[in-house]
């Protein structure tokens, strides 16, 4: 055999490789173990209750948090006119320019479906557009904020899963956030509240969660997108494979939008053998951001980088109370 036939024979024998292990992956079987082979996968999932069971620890692979409808890749959430008065043509704000690649938005196909349009309300879209311009100061990403539902679905972290006959338990990376789906009956809950208050059954296979009781202070996404306390979410987890599960979000909120809407996006489990949740806990982390104004000496004034420097000076919010009572 001559060296070309063994090329083709080696490539052959490697695509076919590929496409076996792809195959065996998307129905939930795996190839023989051996030296870096992936953790065995039952061909069909466990099931609770004679219901799939989803425990695991999962996460969303999109870009849904930076915006929920298709984008192009921007410069970055806070942004200034640049040298052409061209929407795509606007360069990175001061306090976030040092960011570079890191502080961009990257490109999207969007997760919001039929249309792919949120259908606000005119005086809502207005809102909307406000909240991207001030974003640094309203995002409750940004200030460690409980995420809400479904932002805590798509957030850039894992969650787990944990699941019982009467009881499914969600716990996400994110600020030790957390929220218990309901398969039984329980008493409406006393409050709103940034979770909301889950309540699920089953529709065959598909676990559906109606979602209620939420405050207004959560946002749905980085780009500004947000709803009123009148907001309800209809969820719909659906296990394809023992790896992934087909989430889709129904929106209903009469003050906001003219029309329910509905997002959908498949979350994928977390392979690795060691896997466990480990927590994100950003409380300490936003301190500075958000009270270094109450230090009667300023910690963060200035910073020097390579190619800048950026002098920062505090101010106070125009009728903080707690800034007057703390300095007393």
């Amino acid at each position: 055999m001559n060296l070309r036939n063994v090329t083709i024979a080696l490539t052959a024998a490697a695509v076919s490789a590929v496409l076996t292990f792809s195959y065996s992956r998307a129905f939930g079987q795996q190839p023989a173990g051996g030296a870096g082979a992936p953790p065995a996968r039952p061909s069909t999932p466990p099931r609770v209750a004679g219901k799939p069971n989803m425990s695991g620890v999962w996460q969303a692979l999109n870009e849904a948090n930076w915006d929920l409808e298709a984008h192009a890749a921007r410069p970055g959430m806070v942004t200034q006119p640049g040298i052409y008065p061209f929407e795509y043509a606007r360069v990175p704000a001061a306090p976030v320019v040092a960011l570079g690649a890191a502080g961009g938005v990257p490109a999207s196909l969007g997760v919001v479906q039929d249309d792919g349009k949120i259908p606000y309300k005119p005086e809502a879209l207005a809102m909307k557009k406000d909240n991207v311009e001030h974003w640094i100061d309203r995002d409750p990403e940004l200030k460690c904020y409980l995420p809400g539902i479904p932002r805590a679905m798509y957030l850039p972290y894992p969650f787990e899963i944990t699941q019982s006959t009467n009881k499914v338990e969600m716990s996400y990376a994110f600020t030790n956030a957390a929220r218990t789906i309901h398969l039984d009956k329980v008493d409406d809950p006393p409050a709103d509240t940034w979770m909301g208050h889950s309540v699920g059954h089953w529709e065959g296979d598909t676990l559906v969660v109606n979602v209620d009781s939420f405050n207004d202070k959560t946002w749905l996404d980085r780009a500004g997108n947000f709803h009123s306390d009148a907001l309800k979410v209809t969820e719909r987890f659906s296990l394809l494979t023992p790896d992934v599960i087909w989430y889709e979000a129904t929106i209903d909120d009469p003050n906001v939008f003219t029309r329910t809407w509905r997002i959908a996006m498949p979350l994928y489990r977390r392979m690795e053998p060691n896997i466990q949740l480990l927590e994100y806990q950003c409380i300490p982390f936003v301190e500075e951001f958000l009270y270094g104004n109450l230090r009667k000496t300023p910690l963060v004034t200035h910073w020097e980088g390579e190619t800048m420097s950026i002098d920062v000076k505090r101010k106070v919010p125009q009728g903080d109370a707690f800034y007057a009572w703390f300095r007393k």
